[in-house]
């Protein structure tokens, strides 16, 4: 490839806030279309091409088959599954023109039930896993971050079906591994796993691969101690009880229009983590009115909440027909027209403000087990830094952000039993088939490799996924000697096989050499009458680690040895 000729353009004002997004703009890998919407010039599909070669090389080693399933599919598959009502509007659904229900895939749980039902129907079939490398469409609401945040992408998605848990638990680990590798393949090989919640996915195991990243939306709880990783949505949270010396009685208070837990703890002058905070919801399945009771320096889990109640929840509006006071809200004197939930937060703790279920009123000296009684603590809190590890049992919770780049569930017989996929076990009954899947964002893992490898001019892509191997600068491209030079190095690498781009353009030395900076390949030659005088040509690497004279003669055989070795590295 020649720079003339590639399309796209290379600017230096900056453009975006995330660096990935910014660089990925400039160095005219990405144009926008719409909202979460992105066309890949040249370079950006050359990159994700390699990622996508290097999943199918990682998949087709643990038996994957590779399969294409379609984009657009009739909404009596999701009907079946019950998905077609339980997810929102992330999924976009549309009528083709006889009418019919048709959804755009976000996912394809769904579609590989069907392509394996009633063609696996013996327990000599199994275990086997299909996978896909497909566009895919998610109505996400919060677009942001280029590639990182996306409403159409590619991705790698792969199913596996399993006759026992045991066989799946096995193949999950097989799968967990080669996740591991594949990033490592892909230059990122300090991409964590961390336990996850399963969401719409359903199942009970499920972790998140994450690339830890100040940009990255996931918050990831770490304990440095003993290793444990867990994304705070799936977080266990373990507080020591907050207790004062001397147990007071407890005191009802006039707070006047103090309403916010701020504003009471600094009218009464308690810390926060000395209160008892109630955070109201609304149940979507029935209406009912949901208070959660917590510490008042913690906040609500609610995808917790959600896995706890089996419902969607919103923050309740009205409270009018609650019998509760906005702002005043505690646990002695509740309303019996609302569902409790006490936070183990609040467990043995003593000495707490909370509201008194009366207007313009707070309780002071409230004891949880003396005032409030015997009752069942749930854990529905965020995770906070210097929490207990619920591994180790330290008191060494980090909070850590973090961009995912993959997910795996263990799906069990959701979809199967939904579905009606059965097979005929070796004893002779008809079974469900157990499955588990494995998800990989291909443009995402690309945007998240050039947030962790880039310096101040662009990205530093690792040597597995540039977008070329070699870049030649010919600096003064009309110059004779530079110029039949260049060509000539051009087209010997070309033939043994190396990547390679050709800057032949007779733009200024800063302007060439900020384009292949902003392009990233990790070997780059230099060619001007400077080098060609002293007989050789400047070999450096886009990561400033090898910068030498490289003699004319025999320069393409070094060039390609190098290649090798960062292609090992």
């Amino acid at each position: 490839m020649r720079v003339s000729q590639l399309l796209g353009e290379r600017y230096k004002e900056r453009a975006f806030e995330i660096e990935s997004q910014n660089l990925m703009t400039r160095g005219g890998y990405i144009k926008q279309v719409g909202n979460g919407i992105y066309s890949l010039f040249m370079p950006a599909k050359r990159i994700a091409r390699k990622i996508e070669n290097i999943i199918r090389e990682e998949m087709d080693a643990i038996g994957g088959q590779e399969v294409l399933f379609p984009v657009v599919m009739p909404a009596s598959l999701w009907q079946q599954s019950g998905r077609f009502d339980s997810i929102g509007s992330e999924l976009l659904r549309f009528k083709d023109r006889s009418g019919a229900d048709m959804v755009l895939g976000m996912t394809h749980e769904e579609a590989a039930v069907h392509l394996a039902n009633n063609v696996a129907g013996t327990y000599q079939k199994f275990p086997f896993m299909i996978y896909q490398i497909q566009t895919k469409f998610r109505d996400e609401p919060r677009a942001r971050g280029g590639l990182i945040r996306v409403r159409e992408f590619t991705m790698k998605d792969a199913y596996s079906f399993h006759t026992s848990q045991e066989d799946l638990e096995r193949y999950y680990e097989l799968c967990h591994a080669a996740y591991e590798r594949i990033y490592a393949r892909c230059g990122v090989p300090e991409v964590i796993s961390v336990k996850s919640d399963s969401g719409m996915m359903g199942g009970k195991v499920s972790h998140e691969f994450m690339l830890l990243a100040d940009i990255g939306e996931d918050t990831i709880v770490i304990c440095p101690e003993c290793g444990y990783r867990a994304n705070m949505e799936a977080a266990e949270s373990i507080l020591k009880a907050e207790t004062a010396e001397k147990e007071q009685p407890l005191e009802l208070v006039e707070t006047f229009e103090n309403k916010t837990i701020e504003e009471v703890c600094t009218f009464l002058n308690a810390p926060q983590k000395q209160s008892c905070k109630a955070v109201v919801y609304q149940k979507e399945s029935d209406g009912g009115v949901v208070v959660i009771f917590i510490r008042g320096d913690i906040e609500v889990n609610e995808t917790k909440l959600r896995n706890l109640l089996k419902s969607e929840i919103h923050p309740a509006a009205e409270l009018e027909n609650s019998g509760l006071f906005a702002g005043n809200i505690g646990p002695l004197g509740l309303s019996s027209k609302v569902t409790a939930i006490y936070d183990r937060s609040l467990l043995s703790c003593k000495n707490l403000v909370c509201g008194a279920n009366r207007d313009g009123y707070h309780y002071t000296g409230l004891n949880m087990e003396r005032d409030v009684g015997k009752v069942e603590y749930a854990d529905v809190a965020k995770a906070v830094e210097g929490g207990i590890c619920p591994n180790c049992g330290k008191s060494s919770i980090t909070i850590k952000n973090g961009i995912e780049v993959g997910n795996i569930f263990q799906l069990g017989k959701r979809y199967t039993e939904a579905m009606g996929m059965f097979y005929d076990a070796a004893d002779g009954t008809r079974q469900n088939p157990i499955m588990g899947c494995y998800g990989i964002g291909v443009g995402r893992l690309m945007a998240s490799v050039c947030e962790a490898k880039h310096d101040d001019y662009g990205p530093i892509w690792p040597m597995n996924i540039a977008p070329w191997q070699v870049h030649i600068c010919a600096l003064r491209a009309d110059n004779e000697q530079v110029k039949a030079c260049a060509e000539a190095l051009y087209k010997e690498l070309a033939d043994i096989g190396v990547e390679v781009i050709l800057d032949d353009r007779t733009v200024s030395a800063g302007f060439m050499f900020s384009d292949a900076d902003l392009l990233g390949v990790p070997v780059r030659v230099i060619i001007s009458p400077k080098t060609l005088a002293r007989n050789a040509f400047e070999l450096t690497t886009r990561d400033k680690s090898v910068k030498r004279d490289l003699p004319t003669q025999g320069a393409a055989k070094e060039i390609a040895t190098l290649v090798n070795e960062l292609k090992h590295q």
